[in-house]
């Protein structure tokens, strides 16, 4: 089993991965243009995320019940991403 510090570890790495990919794609083409901003709202999604997953993973015994929490909470965190990214919904919080 993994200790909680390597999996804590895995969780800001993997966060800090994905944020690699708009950071790389920026220095190639000028269609991904992130401020800084844009950086930190998406580690704060992203970290949010994982860490409630962890503790989801952790706390819930029951593998049916976790594994219908986890996909909740996975689309939940695609919803707000693709709100956030293009406004699909058309709520405040894409700036719409």
């Amino acid at each position: 089993m993994i200790s909680l510090d390597k999996r804590l570890g895995f969780i800001l790495l993997g966060a800090a991965s994905v944020l690699l990919i708009p950071l790389i794609a920026m220095q190639f083409t000028s269609e991904v243009n992130w401020t800084t901003g844009d950086f930190l709202v998406a580690g704060i999604l992203l970290l949010s995320t994982a860490f409630i997953c962890e503790l989801t993973w952790r706390k819930l015994r029951d593998s049916a019940y976790r594994t219908w929490i986890l996909l909740g909470i996975f689309i939940l965190f695609l919803l707000i991403w693709a709100e956030l990214a293009v406004g699909i919904f058309g709520t405040a919080l894409a700036g719409s």
